[in-house]
């Protein structure tokens, strides 16, 4: 796509440069979109708007960042209800829009000021806010925005400087979605907790390769999540490429992301997002979110001009068909009170179905390169080519258990630690005040686990392999009960379920217990051995048939002495066990 003049910007926007009150108007669009402004601009404007519009625009502060700087969110809406009880009291559908997670793409933000000045002044989107809520955070990656620089985005064209990817704690805030370790996070799923948007909408930009396609498209529940859900979630999806497409764009359904990196004819494979990440978080929920991507060759008046029509687009919908969307979702939340016992999908993947797609590419060669030493892609952007690419984009459940018949119980040792990150979340739990004794659960025994060898997000990741099985234990009173028969048991069980991708367990909250911590000395085992062979026939023939027929083990010594360590009594029963247990009826 040619890149725009300011006067084609302009003009595509129907938005005469003198025209605009020069309080609401952005850095960005006063230098012709080649800037961008810092974060004091975004608290200025947040409260013009409000003073400007009263009767539709509140700004208020939604959380403060580590640095100490206030998270500005914008409520717009010409139905009156601009609070969360009145919007649902009225039935009307939230939408929440953020830009910023990603402070160096930070295109939502200038594009989100320019579109909420023309839906307000009635340029664009007639009728919309009658309609709905539009909950509008500039950009939620506050600290990350104030650290800025001109080389911060070096995969990116524009605007000339420009904020950081992560928050001053170095959080990737579109990894912290279920873990919720970042300030930022917890402050805006207390803001989803307040509002319960019916959809959200985060806005980006790519990194990847050189190519026309401007802008792509992702949204959860499609693949994923609640089935009825999935009908309308592929609506919003494809009502939105239309839109675009109709604009000029040449909008994506899938993540251009090639499969070898730099490779255009290793193609695409398309998935569902785990919930770290926002688009495949809010599924879970029983919500939509929306991953908006424009591409980061693509110059930054283009960007937000694309970006602007995107998110009028949505409201648009919305406006239209967001009722809709909120019976569904609340039908959706019902049927989740009912998944225990049932088989739900905790993570999916591509098959290997491949169908070729028409790909608006550029001419390139791939050279072996004098300063690498490597192959490197070379783009001509003077001469478009289509490219025939592979797609794999039939997506299937990977990872699939049965919800608990009753519930989670989360031990008293851990109920501290775990009850602060379920009410994050919203999750519904309660305290028990007595304790069960000799009580009939499943219990999680991990038959492999395999630590992360480095550090991500400040964890140490732990994937396990097991299964659930019948045990009885005790569980002591201040346990955590945590029932599935609630609206976010979606949730509850990507959050508590250890095979879950982005589970507790998984970002490394329970590692302690796959951590062995006692052991018995090699002369000691010597003896407990032999007189274990002395008093148990049976186990001595278990012993010797393993040494004929498992030459491995045979030649291993320690393999050999574990053998009995592991049938004494001085075993660690808890020793690889989930903390986190099953029960098929609620504790009374």
């Amino acid at each position: 796509m040619p890149r725009l003049s300011l006067l084609a910007l302009l003009t595509a926007l129907a938005l005469p440069a003198f025209a605009a009150d020069p309080a609401l108007t952005t850095v960005s669009e006063r230098s012709g979109f080649l800037k961008t402004g810092r974060y004091d601009e975004a608290i200025a404007l947040c409260a013009a708007f409000a003073q400007r519009y009263p009767d539709a625009v509140r700004c208020t502060d939604f959380g403060t960042t580590p640095e100490g700087r206030p998270m500005k969110a914008l409520v717009v809406s010409r139905s009156g209800a601009l609070t969360p009880q009145a919007a649902r009291e009225r039935g009307l559908p939230v939408v929440l829009i953020q830009g910023g997670i990603h402070a160096g793409e930070i295109d939502g933000k200038d594009a989100g000021f320019l579109a909420l000045r023309q839906i307000l002044d009635g340029e664009a989107a007639p009728g919309a806010l009658d309609k709905l809520v539009w909950v509008f955070v500039p950009v939620f990656n506050v600290d990350g925005h104030e650290r800025f620089g001109r080389w911060n985005r070096p995969n990116q064209r524009g605007p000339e400087e420009m904020g950081w990817r992560t928050t001053a704690q170095n959080y990737n805030l579109n990894r912290d979605y279920m873990k919720a370790d970042a300030p930022e996070m917890r402050a805006m799923l207390g803001l989803v907790q307040t509002w319960d948007p019916i959809a959200m909408v985060d806005l980006h930009v790519t990194d990847g390769a050189k190519f026309e396609h401007d802008i792509s498209i992702q949204v959860e529940p499609v693949n994923s999540g609640d089935a009825e859900m999935r009908k309308s979630g592929r609506a919003l999806r494809d009502g939105t490429i239309e839109k675009l497409t109709a604009q000029g764009s040449l909008p994506l359904a899938y993540y251009p992301s090639f499969v070898e990196n730099d490779v255009p004819t290793s193609g695409f494979v398309d998935g569902v997002p785990t919930p770290r990440f926002s688009h495949g978080y809010f599924q879970l929920r029983n919500r939509y979110g929306m991953l908006v991507e424009t591409h980061s060759w693509k110059d930054y008046p283009t960007r937000v001009r694309i970006t602007r029509n995107t998110i009028v687009d949505v409201l648009e919908l919305a406006a239209r068909d967001g009722a809709g969307w909120v019976k569904t979702a609340h039908e959706a939340d019902a049927r989740a009170e009912k998944l225990g016992g049932k088989l739900v999908p905790l993570d999916y993947a591509a098959t290997d179905k491949v169908r070729t797609v028409d790909f608006r590419g550029y001419e390139y060669t791939r050279t072996p390169s004098d300063i690498s030493g490597a192959p490197m892609t070379h783009y001509d952007e003077t001469k478009p080519q289509i490219w025939k690419l592979p797609l794999r984009d039939e997506v299937l459940p990977s990872v699939t258990v049965a919800a608990p018949k009753g519930g989670y119980i989360v031990p008293a040792a851990f109920a501290a630690q775990i009850a602060e990150k379920l009410k994050v979340h919203g999750i519904e739990y309660r305290t028990l005040g007595a304790g069960l004794a000799k009580a009939k659960v499943e219990a999680f025994r991990a038959a492999q686990t395999k630590f992360a060898a480095g550090s991500v997000e400040g964890h140490q990741r732990l994937t396990l392999q097991g299964e659930w099985k019948p045990e009885t234990r005790d569980v002591a009173a201040g346990s955590l009960f945590v029932p599935i028969a609630q609206p976010k048991a979606r949730l509850a069980m990507g959050l508590l379920e250890p095979m879950a991708p982005d589970a507790y367990v998984e970002w490394g909250e329970f590692n302690n217990a796959f951590e062995r911590k006692e052991y018995m000395e090699a002369y000691v085992a010597e003896d407990v051995a032999r007189e274990m062979l002395a008093k148990d026939a049976k186990l001595k023939q278990e012993f010797e048939l393993r040494l004929k027929n498992d030459l491995a083990f045979a030649r291993d010594p320690q393999a050999r002495l574990e053998f009995f360590a592991r049938r004494h009594s001085s075993w660690d029963d808890r020793y690889n066990l989930y903390p986190v247990l099953r029960v098929a009826t609620a504790p009374k």
